[in-house]
């Protein structure tokens, strides 16, 4: 099926979590109430710390109940009364284990309606391998030769049950399994020690606790006939962190799924982007990313379920440009990302050359790919997107020069020579070059899409390494998602890179020569210049740029040819 429908608009989409600005949603929606922003943007995707979440900056999920600590009911309607649509994640591979479903396991058991609402491993497994001492199947060789584990071993988190049987569930992302401290008064509630003894015993295992000891290699010594009893009260009071991976095989997932939609319909959304969607489908023998036909069945289930609500689904996925799966998801009737555009800048200006960038527009105008793009993000300047559309060698100079301009490169999941993204600031990256901003934001503006807007790049923000020092190890992150005082915001207001910024963006927003059903041009040039050119429903607007000396011109006209924008 092809079946890209114009049902969104294609104006500029505000990018923030909920705190990005001041702290709150509502401290956004002041921002957006200042004058230099009126007529702006078009919508705004807040990111999913707006939900009620625990880990990883808001993609664990523990349900999609407004943060009331971020956002109200009524933030969201005064929103709608400004004309601004929503876009929010709905995150399908995985829900956090303090989820109402997950807890009811751990309360319930066997008896638990949700039991298999997650992925029982051994279940799963059954007949493909033997059990290991642990309790777990150990999947023969053949059976999992295809797979990718994101960390070490089995993605397998061990719960303990009522009764103190220990059951694995699949855990694709991220777990913690915490033992709390106790003292002499819960020794001597749980069996038979007096208590100078239980304050002694106490005291040894809490110090384990704190040096990151597991159970099994605490030293009991004297107290060692204590050790069963001790072991048993600590995993009684085990308490978990984490994502667990649903079972989208169950028909409660599936209820989970439309009730989902339905909520964020009822919040403004208008698009929906699925997070870790790829992980969901898993098969013994098949790949548990991107298997096929699982994942094109899951996508076609869901989006029969989205249409219900009118919305639109954005599958975000990173993946080659020579795999082609961005052409995969337009075929199959979806919005995809471009996530090429921000690295081809860059490599634009740095080699002074249109030649991708147009190879780029002529790819999505001639297949019909319709996008949300962008310059910077929550997450990095995305590398293993273009491999197949730059060269090796030229992917390495991007990445050199974006770290000696102060940027991280991330691998991909941990492994060496596998580059992901890299991190900076779309500014840093750039080299803090106002003009280079400007130009990349005109580029973009008139890039084929729906352009999504970092608050960050819109603020020409700085590459935040303190932020990163704070986060510690894996805060690589931290770097571009510096959270700004409202007053801060403000003044910012005040520069003339963001100004002009907001003059690109509310134009775009406002002149009807752009749209998903509007027609685009690519004018003859140079190499070194880029010149495009728009047209619909009478109105022309005509771009010309010097990629070498980081300067451009906008022209249109309306219907009756008059000029009303010149910048």
């Amino acid at each position: 099926m092809n079946e890209n429908k114009s049902i969104i608009k294609s104006g500029p989409m505000l990018n923030a979590y909920p705190d990005s600005i001041g702290g709150t949603l509502d401290d956004i929606i002041r921002f957006l109430n200042r004058n230099e922003l009126e007529d702006v943007f078009q919508s705004f995707y807040i990111l999913p710390s707006v939900f009620n979440t625990d880990l990883d900056r808001g993609f664990s999920v523990i349900d999609y109940n407004l943060n009331k600590m971020y956002a109200s009911k009524e933030n969201l309607i005064e929103l709608k009364k400004m004309n601004i649509a929503l876009k929010f994640d709905f995150v399908l591979n995985h829900s956090s284990v303090l989820s109402s479903q997950f807890q009811d396991i751990l309360k319930k058991g066997e008896n638990s309606k949700y039991k298999e609402f997650f992925i029982p491993w051994n279940k799963f497994w059954d007949g493909c391998g033997e059990i290991s001492e642990e309790g777990y199947i150990q999947p023969d060789t053949e059976y999992i030769k295809d797979m990718f584990f994101r960390k070490p071993g089995l993605p397998i988190l061990m719960v303990r049950m009522p009764d103190g049987k220990e059951v694995p569930y699949w855990n694709t992302f991220y777990q913690e399994v915490k033992y709390g401290k106790i003292d002499a008064q819960d020794l001597m509630k749980a069996f038979d020690i007096q208590y100078v003894s239980a304050d002694r015993l106490a005291k040894i295992v809490n110090t384990a606790i704190d040096e990151g000891k597991k159970l099994a290699e605490i030293e009991f010594g004297k107290f060692d006939e204590y050790r069963k009893d001790t072991i048993d009260l600590l995993e009684s009071r085990r308490k978990y962190l984490g994502q667990m991976d649903l079972n989208i095989k169950s028909p409660l997932v599936w209820e989970f799924y439309e009730d989902t939609l339905k909520k964020l319909s009822g919040y403004g959304a208008e698009i929906i982007r699925l997070d870790a969607f790829a992980y969901a489908p898993k098969e013994p023998e098949l790949p548990n990313f991107l298997n096929d036909p699982g994942t094109w069945n899951l996508l076609g289930r869901v989006k029969d379920l989205a249409d219900r609500y009118n919305l639109t689904l954005l599958p975000e996925i990173h993946s080659k440009y020579e795999d082609k799966m961005h052409e995969k998801l337009a075929d199959q009737g979806y919005l995809t990302y471009d996530f090429f555009l921000p690295g081809l800048i860059i490599d634009a200006f740095e080699r002074n050359t249109n030649e991708v960038l147009i190879r780029w527009i002529k790819d999505m105008l001639e297949k019909d790919i319709k996008v949300v793009n962008m310059l910077g993000c929550h997450d990095g300047i995305p590398l293993l997107d273009l491999k197949g559309l730059l060269t090796e060698e030229q992917i390495q100079v991007l990445i050199d020069t974006v770290v000696e301009r102060g940027g991280f490169v991330k691998d991909l999941h941990g492994e060496k020579n596998m580059y992901y993204q890299v991190n900076a600031t779309y500014y840093s990256a750039l080299g803090e070059n106002d003009a280079k901003l400007l130009l990349a934001r005109a580029i973009q503006i008139f890039m084929p899409g729906k352009p999504q807007v970092w608050y960050l790049d819109l603020l020409a923000g700085k590459n935040d390494h303190e932020a990163v020092k704070n986060a510690g190890a894996g805060g690589h992150k931290e770097i571009n998602r510096t959270n700004l005082k409202l007053e801060e915001a403000f003044n910012e207001l005040g520069k003339d890179v963001v100004l002009k910024q907001l003059s690109l963006l509310k134009f775009r927003n406002s002149f009807p020569a752009f749209g998903f059903d509007a027609e685009l041009k690519i004018l003859e040039s140079k190499p070194e210049s880029l010149k495009l050119q728009w047209k619909n429903n009478g109105c022309i607007a005509t771009f010309d740029a010097n990629l070498k000396k980081y300067t451009f011109n906008i022209v249109a006209t309306n219907e009756k040819g008059e000029v009303v924008y010149n910048f």
